[in-house]
């Protein structure tokens, strides 16, 4: 497991520089943020503000962030998909997009992947109530919507978890080897 990390951690790096080099300048107002598990890439840019004054309803920044997002969206597709086609080639990881504009954040693409899972009648139960309840279509979709609760209130408690591990994984790297 120690060698898996610090392989995701040698990935993560390469990938960031990559895409910093690879991006055409002037794309993003800085480093666009890149995260990575198993099977996919995710690139978030942030965008100039779309100035929609000082004085503009909540409405009108909210109408300029997506107009802003809109444009860069099809204006760079053709050259979004020539750098993603080159980057999963490369990496072997599909590659989603998205922008950081107004202080909103639009994903033009996502992977998503499934996920086997075990669980009990009274898990499943709560899943079928979500359905049931019309919170969710499916279980897959109900079990999606647990997993982004989770983690969005729990964000720093998963903070500290990841922080543990990258300290458990720090010390087994450092012990004698088995």
């Amino acid at each position: 497991m120690t060698s898996e990390k610090s392989d995701q951690d040698s990935v993560a790096e390469t990938l960031q520089g990559w895409f910093s080099g690879r991006l055409p300048d002037g794309w993003f107002t800085g480093p666009p943020e890149i995260n990575v598990d198993r099977e996919e890439i995710t690139v978030v840019g942030t965008l100039p503000d779309p100035g929609a004054g000082a004085d503009a309803s909540e409405a009108a920044a909210a109408a300029a962030a997506e107009g802003r997002s809109r444009r860069f969206r099809e204006e760079t597709r053709e050259h979004r998909i020539e750098i993603a086609l080159e980057a999963e080639h490369k990496f072997g990881r599909k590659v989603s997009w998205g922008v950081e504009v107004g202080g909103r954040r639009v994903m033009f693409t996502t992977f998503s992947v499934p996920v086997m899972t075990r669980l009990r009648q009274s898990e499943r139960q709560v899943l079928d109530t979500l359905v049931d309840g019309g919170v969710a279509r499916s279980r897959s979709d109900a079990l999606a919507w647990c997993v982004r609760l989770v983690g969005a209130n729990s964000d720093s408690w998963l903070a500290n978890l990841r922080a543990a591990l990258r300290k458990v994984e720090q010390v087994r790297a450092e012990g004698p080897d088995a």
